[in-house]
This record gives C-alpha cells, structure tokens and sequence, in this order.
C-alpha cells in the first residue's frame, strides 16, 4: 500500500509541478495570487482538486487542521483517490498524524470498502484508543466478516483497550448462528463486568443478538431489564417473536408496549404485519392499516408490502391486489408478495398471468423468490405443463436466474402432487443436486396421496436416516401404511416413535371474532361454551348429509369400525372451530378458521356442504394453503 500512495504522491506533485514552470524552465511566480486561500476557505467552497494543490504547494507546513479538513471532506465525498494523496502527502513528508487523524483514515478506507487498506493502517498505528478498534471492527461487521470483527474484539481486549457502549454494540451484530451466540454469550457476560447492560445502544444490540439466534427468552430478559427503551428496542422484541411464529406473544407485547407510550416506526408497524399475517388476524390488520394511513409513512414500500403479504394471507386477495396495483413503486419485493398471496391461493393461473406481465413490463427482474412462487403456484394450481415449461427456460438461462434447489424441489412437488410419483422419483435421481429433506417429504407425501406404497417406503427410510427426530416423517409413513390397512406396520411405526421419544406436533385450529382468539383441539372439551360447540356440529352432520355429504373415512388413521371412525371425524379441530363461527358470528357473514397442519380431506368436504346448505363463504388456512368456499365450491378446485 505504501507503494501504491507514494505513487499518487509522486504522479500529483509532477502535476502541480508542470504547472508552476514555464516553457523558458523559470518559475512563473506571478501564475499564483499574492495571497492563495488557505485549506479550509478550498474545501468549504467546494474546490478539493485546488485544496489538493495547494496542500502540495505547503509541503512540510501541512499541518493537523489542513489534514483534518481534507481527510473529512475526503470522507463525506468517500473520495477514495483524493483521500490516498493526502494519505501519500503524509508519508512523503514524515508527518507522524496523531491517532485521531490516523482514525479518519481507517473510516475513509472502509468506507469506500478498501478494509485492507484500513486494517494496515490500524495495524501500523503506535497507539490506538477505542474509536480506531471500533471503526475497524464495525466495518467488518457491516460487510459480513463475522469471524474478522470477532477476532479483533478478541485483539482489543488483550491490547488493554477497554471497549466502549459502540464497541459492544457493533461486535454484537456479528454474533450469528450458533457459534456466534456462544460468543454473544460471553461478550454479554464481558458487558454485564463493564457495566454497559442498561446502556440503550447495548441493550438493543444484545435483545437483537439473542432474538435472531432463536433465545426470545434471553431477549425478553434484557428488553424487560433496559431501564428505558426507545423504539429500536421495541421493534427488535416485536420481530423476534414474530419471526419465531410466536404470534399470539408479538401481538400482546405490541399492544402493551402502545398503552405505555410507544413510539412507532414502519419497521415496527411490518413486523406486526407478519406477526397478524401468521395469525390470519384480518380485523387487527384492517386496524393497523388504519393506523398507517394515519401516520407519516403509508408510502413505505416495505410497509406496502407486508400488507400485502398480510391481507393475503387473511384470505382477503382483492385487497392485496387493490393495493399492489396502486403501488407508486414496485420492487421485486412487492411482485413476488403478490405472486406467494395467489400461489398459497391455487389460484394457478393469475399466478401465471401475473409473471407474464413481470415479464412485459421489464421494470423488474425476476429473482430466485419469483420462480419459486410461480413454480409452487403452477403445482398448487394443477399447472404442472406450465410449470415444466417455465422450469425449462430457466435451465436453459433465458430468464438469467439459475435453479437451486428449492427450484428442483418445486418440480417433484408439482410432478407428485399431480400423480406422477414414479416420474417425480426419477427426476429426483437426474437433479444435480443432493436431495435434501424437504424434497424426500414432499414425494413422500405425494406416495401418501396417491397410495404409492413401494415408493414410499423407500424415501421414508432415507427420511428418517436424515432427520430421525421429525416427527412428521413418521405420521406421513403411518398414514401410507394406515390407508394400505397395513395395521401391523402401522404399529411398528409407533413403537419407532415411542422408541426414539419423538412426539408429533398437536393439530390445532382456530378462530378470530370480535378480536379475540378461539382455539380448538380434536376432542376440544375446554372452551367454555364446549357444550353448545358440540351441538351444533351434530346439527351441521344432519343437515348436510341431507344434502349428500357423505364422510370420508379414509382420513381415519386407526383400526377401528365405521361407526367409530365417524365419530373420531366429527371432532377435528376444524370442524369445531367452524362449527363456533357459525354460533357466533350473523348470519351471512364469512367464517374463517386456520390450521397449524395440512385440512384433511373430510374436513375439506364437510366445509364445501356447510357453505353450501348455510350460504356462508368458509375460509380454510391451514400450514400451506388458503381455500375460499363460496357456495360449495373451493378456490383449489379439489386439488392441493
């Protein structure tokens, strides 16, 4: 590097020099005013090039206040070039800078991303004080060098240098993963010594170490232990519960936190967004669309696009759409929410609609989410030739987004959702990749549907050789034996289970009215109006059977007779929860419930008879799909 600036140096003096001789070899003293403006009166007009000029004219007279001019205009332009010459200038006349200049440098170099460059001059330092190790470490850590900043933390410390609040709260942003949460950990405990835990900067760095790594009770604990907070410490406990699918707790904090004053930002109001969207919570929405209209930030795009994604995944597509299409600015942020919200729909030709007009306006390229989205859409929707075709084109590069192998993974759903089990166990042996085990589960889950025994069996033993503590893989396995009336298999696959102590996650639905949450089991004997839920589930059963609805007992997965195999249908969660709504709610008014697993078949019809026989919309949300029943009939068309 030393090299390279007193190759500027030597290459601008040269410069200056042609400038001050003439053609006759003689110094043309009278080319300079009688009294040139000095440095500052340079820079403050906005003539660098001349400042650099007359910098080399004062020579060894450069002083600290010349330099420190410099160096920050340097820096406010992140004028890389001009900012080495000065650098040069030093060197070449032996000024030794003092470590607040020598600091400036490092934030000039990292600033215009040249980090080595700023590393040698931090290293070359006789003495550094807190703000030089700081700057180094922040620009590491801003630019993804984890492991770097880390290390020079560690440097810091056994240099003697005591970090100060910004040093801990920038070195914390570079605790990621599991790793870096056990330095996170000891960095916290380091804080706790300093006495730094209170300060906001620090807090709020901490809660959001410990909230991305998962340990939302860690970071509740320091949230709750700020003395004050302000709304970057609010916002990051709201994110971390609503990135973690804790919904329930985001919302509740949110609402406490309102009632003691807080302020908010647009970051907050989207986290709250996806915290409403996993909950399906449209009234709470519409409320806080209300409030955004009512602040200073509706034009957010980031906000524009968590409603987005928010009213779609509340069943409310018109109001997606409404909203997408009166975007000032549309990101591929905003496309892609808007192509996910139908896709989730099955409504697998809008989907396709949608990215040919991506295509033909040009705005926006296509990335990596958009095909997913069209791909899942295209599977989901029962365009399995659209999406081949679209799989095809990206492989040959027209679209100049390469597969990976969520894309691969998108083709065997599509080929096994459609009943093309062996084709889609074929395609998975050709993939250039290795398959994961999201890809063995969704053709797994295929064989489920479509009986494919021999098939399944296979992937289920590579399934459980990956993740054998998933206890889905092993329902998924059950249920192919169950519907093969292969009994015996059926317990051996429990006994595996009992065997390993997995545990399959309970099924659970739910329901919003008048702002409050209702939750139901299969067998729900807790809610406090159980009785008259149970009531009138016997009367939707009398009353749709009269219109044809006949129970699928195939979703039964035990050995048991018809009769008691009915009764073990009539208690899904979804059908309690539905059966509620219809209680509670006026009549002719939608009712919608979500599920945190995929509706049964059963389930699925019995909601088709009730819309029809009650004239209700139905919404059904379960982990991966949205059905709209009007009339009888669903959005998915049966097939999802």
């Amino acid at each position: 590097m030393l090299q390279k600036i007193t190759n500027i140096f030597y290459h601008s003096k040269h410069a200056f020099s042609s400038l001050t001789v003439n053609f006759t070899g003689q110094l043309a003293l009278s080319s300079f005013p009688p009294n040139p403006p000095n440095l500052k009166t340079l820079v403050s007009n906005g003539q660098l090039k001349e400042a650099l000029l007359e910098m080399a004219v004062q020579g060894l007279e450069t002083k600290f206040d010349g330099y420190d001019t410099l160096l920050n205009e340097c820096v406010n332009r992140r004028a890389i070039r001009e900012g080495q010459r000065v650098h040069a200038h030093m060197l070449k006349t032996r000024y030794h800078p003092p470590v607040y200049l020598r600091t400036r440098l490092i934030v000039l170099y990292t600033k215009c991303n040249c980090l080595s460059d700023a590393r040698q001059v931090l290293d070359e330092m006789p003495e550094r004080n807190v703000v030089s190790w700081t700057a180094m470490i922040s620009a590491y850590s801003q630019r993804g060098y984890a492991s770097d900043a880390l290390n020079l933390f560690v440097q810091m410390l056994r240099s003697g240098t005591e970090p100060n609040e910004f040093t801990f709260a920038t070195v914390l942003t570079s605790c990621t993963g599991a790793l870096g949460i056990e330095h996170g950990k000891q960095i916290h405990s380091l804080i706790i010594k300093s006495r730094f835990e209170s300060h906001i900067y620090v807090g709020s760095s901490l809660l959001d170490m410990y909230a991305k790594g998962s340990k939302i009770h860690e970071a509740r604990g320091v949230f709750e232990g700020l003395p004050e907070r302000d709304v970057v410490s609010c916002t990051a406990i709201i994110s971390g519960y609503a990135q973690l699918g804790l919904d329930e707790e985001a919302i509740e904090l949110f609402r406490r936190l309102l009632r003691e004053g807080m302020t908010c930002n647009y970051v907050t109001y989207a986290s709250v967004l996806t915290a409403l969207s996993g909950l399906a919570a449209v009234d709470h929405g519409k409320q806080l669309h209300n409030h955004v209209l009512r602040s200073e930030m509706p034009s957010y795009v980031v906000l524009q696009n968590s409603l987005i994604d928010m009213y779609s995944k509340c069943g409310n597509l018109t109001y997606s759409r409404r909203i997408f299409d009166n975007l000032s600015e549309r990101t591929v942020i905003s496309w892609n929410a808007m192509l996910v919200g139908y896709s989730k729909h099955g409504r697998g030709r809008v989907v396709v609609e949608l990215f040919e007009l991506m295509r033909e306006e040009k705005k926006v390229k296509p990335d990596s989410i958009t095909f997913l989205a069209v791909l899942s859409g295209c599977s989901h929707g029962g365009f399995e030739d659209r999406g081949l075709e679209i799989f095809d084109q990206m492989v040959s590069g027209k679209d100049g987004v390469e597969p990976e192998i969520e894309h691969y993974g998108c083709v065997v759903d599509l080929l096994g959702r459609s009943g093309q089990v062996e084709k889609a166990f074929g395609f998975i042996k050709q993939m250039p990749f290795k398959p994961t085990a999201a890809i063995w589960g969704s053709l797994l889950g295929a064989c489920r549907v479509h009986s494919n025994v021999d098939i399944g069996e296979f992937v289920a033993k590579r399934l459980l050789e990956i993740e054998p503590e998933n206890a889905g893989n092993y329902v998924i396995l059950s249920n192919l034996y169950a519907s093969a009336g292969r009994w015996e298999d059926v317990r051996g696959v429990r006994e595996l289970m009992n065997e390993k102590a997995v545990v399959k996650e309970p099924g659970r639905s739910w329901i919003e009215l008048n702002q409050t949450l209702h939750t139901f089991h299969a067998s729900d004997r807790t809610h406090p109006r159980k009785e008259e839920v149970f009531e009138k589930v016997r009367e939707l059963l009398v009353k749709i059977k009269e219109a044809g609805y006949v129970p699928d007992l195939s979703c039964v997965l035990h050995d048991v007779d018809e009769e008691q195999k009915e009764k073990i249908l009539l208690v899904h969660s979804e059908k309690l929860a539905l059966a509620f709504g219809l209680i509670d709610t006026p009549e002719g008014k939608p009712v919608q419930v979500m599920k945190n697993l995929r509706i049964c078949v059963d389930c699925h019809n019995f909601a088709k008879f009730v819309s029809k026989v009650y004239r209700r919309e139905v919404f059904l949300r379960d982990k991966n799909r949205f059905h709209h029943i009007v009339g009888g009939i669903c959005s998915c068309g049966d097939y999802w």
